[in-house]
């Protein structure tokens, strides 16, 4: 039986090849469209939480970490959540998206920072030139950012459809990869003396729970999260891109099911004198449509194959020529194997049972 489900991919191998790469290639768009979201925006809620603070404080009705909600918070609060029991210190932020020519997903996030009182709190040490000046059109980056996009220090940049001059670079990679100055910031959008967040550290012997409850209790009105939620609320805050997610996934399985449907029914109709031979012989309709199934799934197991080495590649390119992250968990491959198994069995149903349904006499006078 083996032998004859090989025999029968090898008849055609040009379209055994072709059938092989259109499964990989859906499921290819499958592995990567999701591990490239996933991982963007896991690597990207590690750096927000890496920031060296436990808590984030942000106005009331604030919608997603995406930098769209606009600076509403005022500034002078710094002075009034710095008096709550265990706090230690407070630095106020800017989050703002901006447009992005040249990169792929159309927008950027940039950090509006007072350097100083945030490299205390986020423990940043300037790497390369020097860090910025307030009020100025310059910015920082992290080091990884400036290399894959080969850029030097004294270069410029364009943010806000202007140039930013590139004075330095900066490690550990927290928050946004590009930083600018927060009074930049406030100037470019009209809101001076207000920041999108405050970074709040919390002093020894206090528990961020303890700490963010006590915030809570004293600023009802505003929005108190603990850092160490932020990959969680990063994963689970976007329900338009799991619905995204889930169409692809849809739409990737129903074109694999109809490369199988497509490949099994020419078959079947190539083969139609010898599965009369083989009826003739003594074999059953069970047998036959097995046989057809067994040579779908087999296609389709390779294609699998084929696409999440595909993604794995890709994914090695991604991390050598950009700063974009794809993950490819292992829940992951197998639950595309089993969306590209489903999808080959669905396809080759009808051919299967055409096949067994086949007139041995009018089979073997077929020409």
């Amino acid at each position: 039986m083996d032998s004859l489900v090989f025999s029968n991919m090898m008849h055609r191998p040009a379209r055994t090849i072709v059938s092989i790469a259109g499964i990989g290639i859906g499921v290819l768009l499958i592995a990567f469209t999701i591990g490239l979201a996933n991982g963007s925006l896991r690597e990207r809620a590690k750096r927000e939480s890496n920031v060296g603070a436990e808590i984030m404080f942000r106005p009331s009705g604030s919608i997603g970490l995406t930098g769209s909600d606009g600076m509403r918070l005022q500034a002078a609060l710094v002075d009034d959540v710095k008096k709550v029991d265990g706090v230690a210190d407070v630095v106020p932020i800017g989050q703002n998206s901006v447009r992005a020519e040249d990169g792929i997903t159309g927008s950027r996030l940039v950090d509006g920072i007072p350097y100083a009182d945030y490299a205390r709190v986020a423990g940043l040490q300037v790497i390369q030139g020097r860090e910025f000046v307030e009020g100025r059109d310059e910015m920082m980056s992290d080091t990884a950012w400036l290399a894959n996009r080969k850029l030097k220090i004294g270069d410029h940049f364009s943010i806000y459809e202007r140039d930013f001059e590139i004075v330095g670079t900066y490690e550990p990679s927290v928050g946004a990869r590009i930083k600018i100055p927060l009074s930049t910031m406030q100037a470019q959008l009209g809101a001076e003396n207000r920041a999108s967040a405050f970074l709040i550290k919390i002093k020894q012997g206090f528990t961020p729970q303890s700490v963010g409850e006590a915030i809570s209790n004293q600023f009802p009105k505003f929005q108190v999260m603990l850092t160490s939620e932020l990959e969680e609320l990063y994963m689970q805050g976007v329900p338009a891109l799991n619905v995204f997610l889930n169409v692809v996934v849809a739409v990737a399985g129903g074109i694999s099911a109809l490369i199988i449907l497509l490949t099994m029914y020419t078959t079947v109709t190539e083969r139609t004198r010898q599965i009369g031979v083989l009826k003739s012989l003594g074999m059953s309709k069970t047998k036959i449509a097995i046989t057809i199934l067994q040579e779908a799934l087999l296609i389709t197991f390779a294609g699998v194959i084929f696409g999440v080495v595909g993604t794995f590649v890709l994914k090695f390119l991604l991390s050598k020529w950009t700063t974009l992250q794809v993950e490819v968990d292992p829940q992951l491959v197998f639950n595309i194997l089993i969306v590209g198994l489903v999808s080959g069995t669905i396809g080759a149903l009808y051919p299967g049972l055409r096949a067994a349904r086949l007139d041995a006499v009018e089979a073997l006078n077929y020409e």
